[in-house]
């Protein structure tokens, strides 16, 4: 969607860093002109979040937008982190090579399970999409993320809340100081840089992106149309229509269904 109020000042920017003798990656950001971009979509869409599960889901957005800066420049990928108390869904997903970043939240047709799962799904490059599922306990997508790492990317990662907006992830590399890398506290992050040697490494633009459009609504729509014009509109002459990515609302009557599928003819 528009998102016609975004801020033209500069791009929100998440700067990385090498932690030598350590051998760790560090990332640290205030999340304030994401969250500003985050809320201005939901104005425009007239979407409406309780304010736990809004807490949650920016919980969720900053470990995704620090993972997505530790991450190769040629990835798209995507979270679902399933909560089972409260019955929801975290959807997030991110594009490295531009910094996008987007996401939702599911509240409806929510599966009921034993346990939490998170999920992820990448694909790098021209290969063939790869599937993540680890399972993890508790209620806080920090913890979320700390299990898939060291689960799936056969490394650990600490993911901490500094400030009321201020995130930040530490990543292991190989021969990493594991009691040094167990020990951390958030205030150390802090001042990091007076007591450690560490080397700058890069700074990535990360903006709220989705890309969803009227056209590419229409386009995802078209196959139900042609196969049952009735069956999309349920007897109505307009419908409402929300993007899965980022739950942007469009509306979509039969007269503009009808131009698109001559034209896509």
């Amino acid at each position: 969607m528009s998102d016609s109020e975004q801020s033209e000042e500069a791009p929100f920017s998440i700067a990385s860093s090498f932690v030598r003798e350590r051998n760790t990656l560090f990332a640290m950001a205030n999340f304030s002109p994401l969250y500003v971009d985050y809320y201005l979509h939901l104005k425009d869409n007239r979407i409406e979040i309780d304010s736990e599960t809004d807490d949650l889901f920016k919980r969720g957005l900053a470990a995704f937008a620090l993972h997505c800066v530790s991450r190769p420049r040629n990835e798209v990928l995507a979270w679902t982190i399933n909560f089972q108390e409260p019955l929801l869904n975290l959807f997030l997903g991110g594009d490295t090579s531009d910094g996008s970043v987007v996401g939702r939240v599911f509240t409806e047709n929510v599966k009921e399970a034993e346990e939490n799962v998170f999920y992820q799904e990448i694909v790098k490059g021209n290969k063939p999409l790869h599937r993540s599922v680890v399972s993890f306990g508790g209620g806080d997508p920090l913890v979320a993320a700390e299990a898939y790492y060291e689960r799936s990317e056969q490394r650990p990662a600490r993911f901490f809340q500094l400030a009321a907006e201020t995130y930040a992830i530490v990543s292991a590399h190989p021969d990493y100081d594991r009691e040094w890398f167990r020990s951390l506290e958030a205030q150390d992050l802090l001042n990091l840089a007076d007591r450690e040697i560490v080397k700058p490494l890069e700074t990535r633009v990360a903006r709220w992106n989705c890309g969803c459009n009227q056209i590419r609504i229409l386009e995802a729509l078209l196959p139900v149309w042609r196969q049952s014009p009735e069956e999309l509109f349920l007897g109505e002459e307009l419908i409402e229509v929300n993007c899965p990515r980022c739950a942007g609302r469009y509306r979509v009557s039969r007269e503009m269904m009808e131009a698109y599928a001559q034209e896509a003819s």
